[in-house]
């Protein structure tokens, strides 16, 4: 299977996703009952998943929103690109995030976004509330399903050949590499979520369980996670919990150097 193939499988498979997951959230009582003041203002920054944009958890934003937390998006395009480059942008939004929230941020990825944004905790724990992954193989990024590493791999190769903004050699081997992967075995500091699903055929169930996190089960697809009444089940009352007020006071921290 080609790049292009693989991009048409999987933006078939969302649709199809879609279809079918939106009209069951939306009546589920999950989405319909809301308490705006659940969130209390917190702030919440959502990473997308590999290969998808900012729009991929637009529902999830709204959700959010009507609950009182303020959700905003990575800002890092399809989320193919180098992943040092890509943690450097989202620990500008977590830092851009929490200033503007004025308090400790929780961290949302679903797949690819759930390991970047725990290499953001790891790197900055003092700015996050808690870290939600929803099908992230955080114990082995390149455990996922073989279509999936040979787009990776492919793009790769288009860095190389002087395509910028994408995946290159360093995220598969080499120093960076290492260094991303001493990081994602690294213990969490902060309050940690993963949701997992044994259906899920992109991202196998076992490497997407959290040695340092709460590990929850659901029955949902890899792309559907996001809409699966479930898992704004399990999510809310651990997010509820993250929101309430502590004696942690916050102030911007300097960018280091």
């Amino acid at each position: 299977m080609g790049v292009l193939d693989a991009v048409r499988a999987a933006t078939r498979e969302q649709v199809l996703v879609a279809m079918m997951g939106i009209p069951r959230l939306l009546r589920d009582p999950v989405w319909r009952a809301a308490d705006p003041d659940q969130g209390r203002g917190t702030g919440v920054l959502l990473v997308p998943g590999f290969g998808f944009g900012d729009a991929s958890l637009a529902l999830t934003a709204t959700w959010l929103r009507r609950r009182g937390y303020r959700p905003a998006p990575a800002r890092i395009g399809l989320n193919v690109g180098c992943t040092s480059e890509l943690v450097d942008r989202i620990e500008r939004r977590l830092r851009e995030h929490a200033e503007a929230t004025g308090g400790p941020v929780v961290l949302l990825g679903q797949s690819r976004g759930g390991w970047l944004a725990r290499l953001v905790a790891v790197r900055r724990p003092e700015l996050v509330r808690g870290l939600v992954m929803l099908a992230s193989p955080v114990l082995d990024p390149l455990g996922a399903h073989p279509s999936v590493v040979r787009v990776a791999r492919a793009l790769a190769r288009l860095s190389a050949a002087g395509l910028p903004g994408l995946l290159d050699g360093d995220c598969f081997a080499g120093p960076c590499f290492e260094e991303n992967i001493a990081a994602m075995a690294a213990p969490l500091e902060v309050p940690a979520v993963a949701v997992y699903s044994r259906e899920d055929r992109i991202a196998p169930w076992h490497l997407c369980q959290e040695p340092f996190a709460e590990c929850v089960e659901v029955s949902s697809t890899h792309t559907g996670m996001g809409l699966d009444p479930d898992v704004y089940r399990a999510l809310e009352p651990r997010l509820a919990r993250w929101a309430v007020p502590d004696r942690v006071t916050y102030a911007a921290v300097p960018t280091p150097a």
